[in-house]
């Protein structure tokens, strides 16, 4: 006789898991992203400098 199935109750699942790996110790890309973005700042901090001196000569 086949036993009918509680709410909530799962049968048959797998217990199996992938295995994970340990992170590698040198990531380029993540060192070249890390480069990118502070290039970005800089190349915005010398934009905004270059905005406010442009407006200061202006001015007077």
């Amino acid at each position: 006789m086949c036993h009918p199935r509680g709410p909530g109750r799962v049968d048959g699942m797998t217990t199996h898991r992938a295995p994970k790996y340990p992170a590698r110790s040198g990531r380029p890309v993540e060192r070249s992203v890390v480069a990118g973005l502070v290039l970005a700042v800089g190349a915005g901090l010398a934009w905004i400098g270059g905005m406010i001196y442009t407006i200061a000569g202006w001015s007077g």
